[in-house]
């Protein structure tokens, strides 16, 4: 698997402390060929519980409903519940249940679907395993990360069904938090956003914050869709 690069609302996941609490996943794919391995691989890190292995949207709400659980690594195309009803049907009964999509699919309608019932990060299956990881982590902690593939199509689809520009952000917003509104509706990750503005993570971590609350934005995809309709991106 080869990694990749681009994340999501509200920033990028800290580095493990020393002594993380294990976050409990289950892994949901419908084929046992990429389910047992990724299970198998995911549990060698030191932080992670697999604790279960679901073949269906059905499997996996019974695993969640036995719990605890933290994080569910969701496939969408599977027989009997597909994952994207599954991830709906998981932020009513569970919202403190995050779900990470990993599939070989990105087209506009799996990746609109699949945010919209709730999902926190999309990644697909070229992902490396430490990209897999970064994502459930930032999943656990209530942030996101959508690989560059899929940001790249959100980026252009949202320009492609935007209105018209120029609606009005809020007049509190700092100078900064507009720079960094503008540099997150050009698809840079919080890394790219300290490089640029010659600050460190943590400070982009400090804006997207105080931004998102000022602007009532709720993740990074509706972020982007804000800075194109302010024409910022």
């Amino acid at each position: 698997m080869s990694g990749t690069s681009g994340t999501n609302e509200p920033s990028e996941p800290s580095e493990p402390t020393e002594n993380p609490r294990r976050l409990r996943v289950v892994v949901a794919d419908d084929q046992a060929a990429v389910r047992e391995p990724l299970a198998a691989v995911l549990g060698l890190s030191d932080d992670i519980d697999v604790v279960a292995a679901a073949a269906d949207g059905s499997e996996v709400l019974t695993a969640v409903a036995a719990g605890p659980v933290d994080v569910v690594l969701m496939d969408l195309r599977m027989p009997v519940l597909d994952g994207i009803e599954t991830t709906r049907r998981l932020g009513e009964a569970y919202p403190e249940v995050a779900v990470v999509v990993l599939t070989t699919f990105a087209d506009d309608d799996s990746i609109l679907g699949a945010l919209s019932a709730g999902a926190r990060g999309y990644l697909t299956k070229n992902a490396g395993r430490q990209d897999i990881i970064r994502a459930i982590r930032a999943a656990a902690a209530g942030q996101s990360v959508l690989d560059r593939e899929v940001q790249d199509r959100l980026l252009a689809t949202v320009r492609a069904k935007a209105p018209v520009l120029g609606q009005a952000l809020p007049e509190d917003l700092t100078p900064r938090e507009r720079e960094v509104l503008t540099l997150i509706g050009r698809g840079l990750p919080n890394r790219g956003i300290a490089e640029k503005l010659f600050i460190s993570e943590a400070t982009v971590k400090t804006h997207i914050n105080n931004l998102f609350a000022k602007a009532g934005i709720r993740d990074r995809a509706d972020a982007v869709r804000r800075a194109i309709e302010a024409g910022l991106a």
